[in-house]
């Protein structure tokens, strides 16, 4: 299974915006390329973080691969978002897609490609770097939450892909 991030999705959520300089930018980068790296390490998962570059970047499309996480840089004229979409078409449903960008989850979900909101998963990385098994205990209680006699609400097609992406994290 591959995790595909939105990068600097990923890194603003859950704080106000502020104007970084080069210098800081790629300090932040740093930070959450470890923090995925921790993760990846945890969760024995594939993990490709996709970051802007159609302002200044370079002619072609960049990769590179980090800590065990592997990144991509998009061309200069291309954002990231496209980037994304045509890896999403590309691979299809052994994808999980990390993002707040509501124009990248409606794509997904068309094509069944279930979507972890930034937030959502910024919380379960950090979870995971201070303990894997508390991480397993509280999906285990969740599990047994959720299993109840009688009539239930039905959950939609795309909260049930969620349900079950969220587990194989």
């Amino acid at each position: 299974m591959l995790l595909l991030i939105d990068g600097y999705n990923l890194l603003h959520s859950g704080r106000t915006l502020v104007r970084l300089n080069s210098i800081q930018l790629q300090r932040e980068r740093d930070g959450l390329i470890e923090k995925l790296s921790v993760y990846r390490q945890a969760k024995s998962i594939e993990i490709l973080v996709v970051f802007d570059g159609w302002q200044a970047g370079w002619n072609t499309e960049k990769r590179e691969r980090k800590k065990g996480v592997d990144l991509i840089f998009s061309r200069v004229g291309e954002k990231a978002d496209e980037v994304i979409k045509r890896l999403i078409r590309e691979k299809g449903s052994g994808v999980i897609a990390v993002t707040s960008d509501r124009e990248i989850s409606n794509y997904a979900g068309k094509l069944s490609v279930p979507v972890l909101p930034s937030e959502q998963f910024r919380e379960r990385m950090e979870q995971a770097s201070v303990s894997v098994t508390e991480e397993y205990d509280k999906g285990e209680e969740e599990e047994k939450q959720f299993k109840r006699k009688g009539s239930s609400r039905q959950l939609s097609k795309k909260e049930k892909r969620l349900r079950i992406a969220l587990k194989k994290l």
